[in-house]
């Protein structure tokens, strides 16, 4: 059966490129054998340079793009000069604000480089390799989705009738057909067989008892366009406000034109699309279960949508991979991984990834990376900009510092996971059913982190009537654009639909320690996501059996598995997003007023509030220890402009005077640079 999209790296394996005469001594096994290299864009590598070799290509002014046939390196120019028509540019554009720490993590070193078609891309990549001036060689892959899905709709009557029953109040009308964020266990127990377990979710109403969602949380969706205009998805779009909408300059230096709401890698334009004839809805659909607003009355809920008040409600940042039938490739997804972490967004939802190493290769025609090692050597790419985002995203003075990224783990029903959420450091998602057992499809198993609600319309087949369309029984409800679906909702399944229950946790956790003025290490926020998981192995027992097309057969087959096979292997347990808000008062430290780094005749302006509980409507008093090398002033919005006089340090102290006439003391450092921008690099 068609599921909800999972998408798949095509495999990097470098094959053995026969050798051939040619006109071209120097070019002896480069020529293309006859056999297409279909895994990966001809004519282009990305290739890590060494500091020197970056250095001499930034000295000839290649950093954003230009054409290089003598780089003044003798063993470089040799296979420059045999590869012929030479363009490098540099793979990460110059984001001003982040230069600093692009280059400390050396992602400044990496190349796009083009050479003639002509050649065997294969046997290039390996001529590089040889070069002592090349750290890295990576290859451009083709990034397809696995296979096509389209969404169920839901019925425009239905929504009609839903919303009528509601409409004397804020509630959402479909929030009581969305199983996933609350079960009562009263759905599928009509059976021989009782379908659903009461809790089988991701326990939101005890979640929201303390947090729904805080607006300065933003969520990187990398997936198709997101139907930015949905009114139920609308207010809580994120939007870079030094930007302007299809602006052909870019307004605020990060190295992208029009970027307003996020960012189109396929077409290399801040225009987002979602309504191309071939789009299936996925990334609408996953932007919905994570954000949609909640409280307006108006269509579903989402884990972290907000509660209809001012601030409330986490942002969807757009990173668009894909459109329609329209392959992109490892280039769009890693500037779009680097993109999200430096543009604030600290959740990386990743509905995609390799297809598991243990796939059936007779259905799925290839596998992934067997291990994290092959990972990292076989795409290291890829692997530098996820570890970038990890360790870069959010901020050390911020509720959360480092970044979370949240994978699909697979619908091959494979004992094991995917790459790159297989990897350590990174969250894979296995999909469950609502009564917490396995979903047919599943991956499982080693590299597995976590499971969470994805669906399971093979499980549900009896439950098909005159009234319920097969593609909606047991799936998935959320968001959809127009074009898919005339009421602008409908059903997906997959465990690409899991993973977006935990990016909607993983950021209502951030939004709770926002409010709670908590600070943790994304290091401490993915323990805690495995500690407070809901065990689920006391359902792995017996045998689980659901109805499946058979092609051969032409018909609906019933089929069955062992639930035992499972056991242990569905990660920590399902996402418990009740108990992972109450472990956050405790865990972390109380944040500080942090310290301030200016440059000489610059202003930085800080809100205490963001700091600290209470300071928003107190009155507060700032001394700085050395007037001479720093000055401050509070300014409109119960904020502190702080002004840097000359090169300096000097230790300061705010104090703050709150409703309950508490005062409360933080002591910070002031340094004053040449050169500094707000985040304090040079």
């Amino acid at each position: 059966m068609k599921r909800g999209v999972l998408y798949t790296i095509l495999g990097a394996a470098m094959l053995a490129m026969a050798s051939c005469t040619t006109d071209h001594p120097q070019r002896e096994g480069l020529d293309k054998a006859p056999e297409k290299e279909s895994s990966y864009i001809e004519g282009e590598l990305l290739v890590k340079f060494t500091p020197e070799v970056v250095s001499i290509l930034e000295e000839a002014g290649i950093t954003r793009g230009g054409e290089l046939t003598r780089s003044g390196v003798p063993s470089l120019d040799e296979v420059l000069e045999i590869v012929g028509g030479c363009h490098i540019e540099r793979i990460f554009p110059i984001d001003d604000a982040n230069e600093a720490r692009t280059r400390a993590n050396g992602l400044h070193r990496w190349f796009l480089v083009r050479f003639d078609k002509g050649l065997s891309t294969a046997a290039v990549a390996a001529r590089f390799s040889t070069l002592g001036e090349v750290q890295k060689v990576d290859f451009n892959r083709t990034i397809k989705r696995a296979y096509n899905s389209k969404a169920t709709p839901l019925p425009t009557e239905k929504l009609q009738m839903l919303t009528a029953t509601t409409r004397a109040t804020s509630t959402d009308p479909l929030l009581s057909e969305q199983w996933n964020l609350i079960n009562r266990g009263d759905k599928f127990n009509t059976g021989k067989v009782k379908k659903s377990v009461a809790g089988a979710d991701v326990q939101c109403e005890g979640a929201w008892q303390r947090s729904c969602g805080d607006n300065s949380v933003v969520v990187a969706v990398l997936d198709e366009g997101i139907f930015i205009e949905h009114p139920d998805l609308k207010e809580n779009i994120w939007i870079n406000e030094d930007e302007v909408a299809r602006s052909d300059k870019d307004n605020d230096n990060n190295g992208y034109k029009g970027d307003i709401n996020g960012y189109n890698f396929v077409y290399d334009s801040g225009v987002i699309t979602w309504n191309n004839a071939l789009d299936s809805g996925h990334g609408t659909h996953v932007a919905g279960v994570i954000s949609a607003v909640n409280k307006n009355g108006e269509g579903v809920s989402s884990i972290a949508g907000g509660d209809g008040t001012a601030g409330s409600g986490v942002k969807i940042m757009v990173c668009q991979i894909f459109s329609g039938n329209t392959a992109t490739s490892l280039l769009s997804t890693v500037r779009a991984i680097k993109y999200a972490a430096d543009n604030g967004a600290v959740v990386l939802q990743c509905s995609w990834g390799y297809v598991s190493p243990i796939a059936n290769i007779y259905d799925w025609g290839e596998v992934g990376f067997a291990t994290e090692e092959e990972w990292k050597k076989g795409s290291p790419l890829e692997s530098d900009a996820l570890e970038y985002f990890t360790h870069n995203a959010g901020s050390p003075n911020g509720a959360i510092e480092g970044g979370i990224a949240v994978f699909a783990g697979g619908n091959e029903s494979a004992a094991a996971a995917g790459y790159p959420g297989a990897a350590e450091g990174y969250i894979s998602v296995a999909a469950t059913a609502a009564d917490f057992t396995p979903a047919v499809y599943t991956n499982y198993g080693p590299g597995t982190t976590i499971s969470a609600p994805g669906g399971d319309q093979d499980y549900y087949f009896e439950y098909v009537d005159a009234e319920h369309n097969y593609g909606e029984v047991g799936c998935i409800l959320s968001t959809l654009p127009f074009h898919i679906s005339e009421s602008g909702y409908g059903y997906m399944e997959g465990t690409s639909m899991a993973c977006p229950h935990v990016s909607g946790v993983v950021a209502l956790a951030i939004s709770y320690a926002t409010q709670l003025r908590r600070h943790l290490t994304a290091d401490e926020l993915y323990d805690l996501i495995h500690e407070t998981a809901t065990p689920i192995d006391q359902y792995m027992t017996g045998k689980k059996q659901y109805y499946r097309y058979v092609a051969d057969l032409g018909a609906i087959q019933p089929m069955n598995f062992n639930k035992s096979a499972y056991k242990g292997k569905m990660g920590a347990g399902q996402v418990n997003a009740a108990e992972l808000l109450a472990k956050i008062a405790g865990a972390g430290c109380q944040m500080r007023f942090p310290n301030i780094t200016v440059a000489v005749d610059g202003c930085v302006v800080e809100a205490p509030a963001r700091y600290l509980i209470g300071a928003a409507n107190a009155t507060f008093e700032v001394e700085i220890a050395d007037n001479s090398v720093a000055s401050c002033e509070i300014i409109e919005g119960n904020k502190v402009a702080f002004k840097g006089l000359k090169v300096g340090s000097t230790s300061a102290k705010i104090k703050i005077l709150n409703d309950t006439a508490l005062v409360i003391e933080h002591s910070f450092n002031i340094t004053v640079r040449t050169s500094a921008n707000d985040s304090g690099w040079l």
